[in-house]
């Protein structure tokens, strides 16, 4: 009966999105405004709907219900119930029903806009985002619908991926989706903006929060699947620049780039065609990676490649979305406003280099993901593009990218002179020489590259922390009341400060691992001891371990001699798939962690490799200090929007 349900809420669904599209395009018929009051109220029940739907799925994974065919294929009934409960999501049906969802849930906040835009451009947001949902509910009921029923029902599952049995795993994908499809509704505004031929301050204010809120949930899933990579998949790596990876990076760049276009057109008009270009290509971005994950273009234990007729629907949606939103800029932008241009010292001019260096810099990362699959298309050859090829090329365009952000905050809106910014290099020098200084004495000089980057990242830190030290009063000669004089900074200086923050430490953190990174793989017998990083680590044997679904073999590692603390690095046996998988022991340290896997025994002795991982935290600590700051932000424009007077409907055009 949940199927059904679950079937028929899907069904529904897709009617209710046409039904929206219907009340749009009556709603603006002479006379029929009426209609325009149903857009929202329908959008809403399409979220109901949808919502049933996926619990019905949770449902009958929760309840190991092997009559439907995605259950059975993806789940067991000695999986915990976490990943019962998040197995709904670890495939292509579930994962593209959780697609959906996200997508309605976002179209439920446009009505939230009122104070900034009227019912019509509300509704024509609402419409093209109920199109992308018709189309993507069109998609599962046709070719991916999760509700298939299997006769007779198998007493057993499957089972799912034991990789993919982890808290990181998880909550990966829907951070990842809150990511990719959040830049629906910012493509959604695009359109809407074109189809009104108005592409204004307002307009900008109002797509801000949403390119927020999806920029910080894609920082989030990026950073947790890259955590997830360096301790489940057990060879310590956070980015192997693989083309699954790369799939959420290029949109992220895009996205980056579309919420500092979104700033000037907000506060000086300007870039308001490229702003619309902008969130049409980082939407169609986030579809590539959607088409790629699914086509069976690429083999990933993230990828659900299986069928190639699945990627050739979610094609047809990404081209229709490209063609229908060029096709509306070339038809629809000579009616956009054209704002005067800004000079190349000043705020406005640091943000469009910014977004000629991160457009760069995702043109750089797509083509080195796209050419193999390209290649062996047309010639059959089979090629990898790895680190060389994006260290060589991507590297210095971040390098010049902190450089800019260093000083960019720091330049007035309109016109200024370079000369003013002489305040800084005091600081910014510092901050260099002081981050260099501290990882050559921790752990040596690194090469000119990551030099560079080390001591860019020093002075933005210098930069971020300036922004809050200028708040900082002095009284007789001395600072005080920090308290107040943090809370008179309004919330959007303190978001960007702590977005920049946040990208200085995830600079230290990478290059620190990738330079100064040790490791060593030896065959260890019982008693005997190994350093990592200075420590000494004894091998004290192997022990047998059972959890709900897999049986284990640990290492048991003695740090710093009797009395000090246990690493226990394991090999996983699952039964439902059959399947081994690696364990990694990870000790933090004040200066990185120390990271333990093991391989193949050999009798009583096992296989151990060891590494010293320097800084890697920084890594992580520096996304979450970017969602953060991207949140924040997001909190300061939906504040700035409460206060306003909501937009005056007779004014509607």
């Amino acid at each position: 009966m949940v199927a059904e349900i679950g079937h028929f809420a899907l069904a529904l669904a897709l009617g209710l999105a046409l039904a929206t599209i219907a009340a749009a395009v009556i709603g603006h018929r002479p006379g029929r405004d009426g209609w325009l009051q149903l857009v929202a109220p329908l959008a809403r029940a399409g979220l109901i709907a949808v919502t049933i739907a996926l619990m019905a799925l949770v449902t009958g994974y929760v309840t190991s219900d092997f009559s439907i065919l995605n259950v059975w294929q993806n789940s067991h009934t000695a999986k915990p119930l976490l990943y019962k409960i998040t197995g709904a999501w670890g495939n292509h049906e579930g994962s593209m029903l959780l697609w959906v969802w996200v997508l309605q849930l976002y179209a439920a906040f446009v009505p939230r806009t009122r104070r900034l835009l009227d019912l019509r451009m509300r509704a024509k947001v609402l419409a093209v985002q109920a199109a992308i949902a018709a189309a993507f509910l069109l998609f599962i009921l046709a070719a991916s619908n999760p509700f298939l029923r299997l006769d007779p029902a198998p007493l057993e599952g499957r089972g799912l991926n034991p990789l993919l049995q982890d808290p990181g795993l998880a909550f990966h994908p829907p951070l990842l989706y809150l990511g990719y499809v959040g830049f629906s509704i910012v493509y959604a505004f695009a359109a809407a903006a074109l189809i009104a031929g108005r592409m204004d301050a307002i307009v900008a204010r109002a797509m801000r929060p949403f390119a927020l809120a999806a920029f910080s949930a894609l920082t989030l899933g990026i950073g947790l699947g890259s955590w997830w990579a360096y301790y489940e998949l057990g060879w310590g790596g956070f980015w192997f620049w693989d083309p699954v990876e790369n799939a959420s990076f290029i949109p992220w760049l895009a996205g980056a780039a579309l919420i500092h276009s979104l700033v000037v057109t907000e506060k000086r008009g300007a870039l308001a065609r490229w702003t619309l270009v902008l969130a049409t290509i980082t939407f169609a971005l986030a579809l590539l990676g959607t088409f790629l994950v699914r086509s069976g273009v690429l083999t990933s234990v993230h990828a659900f490649a299986v069928d190639p007729r699945r990627g050739l629907f979610i094609l047809a949606i990404l081209t229709a979305a490209i063609v229908a939103a060029f096709a509306l800029l070339a038809w629809r932008a000579p009616l956009l406003e054209r704002a005067a241009g800004c000079r190349p010292v000043s705020r406005e001019g640091a943000m469009m280099l910014n977004n000629v260096l991160l457009a760069v810099a995702a043109a750089v990362v797509l083509v080195g993901t796209l050419y193999p699959l390209a290649l062996e298309a047309l010639t059959g050859e089979k090629i990898s593009v790895g680190a060389p090829y994006f260290v060589t090329l991507f590297g210095p365009l971040a390098v010049i990218l902190l450089a800019l952000v260093v000083v960019a905050p720091h330049l007035r809106w309109k016109r200024d002179a370079a000369g003013r910014l002489a305040f800084l290099l005091p600081r910014a020098g510092l901050g260099a020489l002081a981050a260099l200084a501290a990882v050559a004495a921790a752990f040596g000089l690194p090469g000119v590259l990551a030099a560079l980057a080390i001591a860019l990242a020093g002075a933005l830190i210098a930069s971020a922390l300036a922004e809050w030290r200028r708040a900082w009063p002095r009284t007789q000669g001395r600072r005080s009341g920090l308290r107040e004089a943090l809370r008179r900074i309004p919330l959007n200086r303190h978001a960007y400060a702590l977005a920049h923050l946040g990208l200085a430490v995830t600079v230290i953190g990478v290059v620190a691992a990738e330079s100064f990174a040790t490791e060593k793989t030896v065959l260890v017998e019982p008693g005997a001891g190994v350093e990592v990083a200075g420590r000494r680590l004894v091998f004290e044997g192997l022990e047998p371990a059972i959890g709900p679904n897999y049986t284990a073999v640990a290492g048991l590692f003695r740090l710093d001699g009797p009395g000090g603390p246990l690493l226990d690095p394991a090999r996983r046996s699952y039964w439902a798939p059959p399947m081994e998988t690696t364990e990694a022991a990870i000790r933090p340290t004040p200066l990185g962690d120390i990271y333990l896997a093991i391989g193949a025994r050999r009798g009583d002795a096992v296989e151990l490799r060891a590494s010293f991982k320097p800084l890697v935290a920084l890594i992580w600590l520096g996304a979450l200090l970017m969602a953060t700051g991207g949140l924040l932000a997001l909190v300061s424009r939906v504040r700035l929007a409460a206060r306003r007077v909501p937009a005056r409907e007779e004014n509607a055009s």
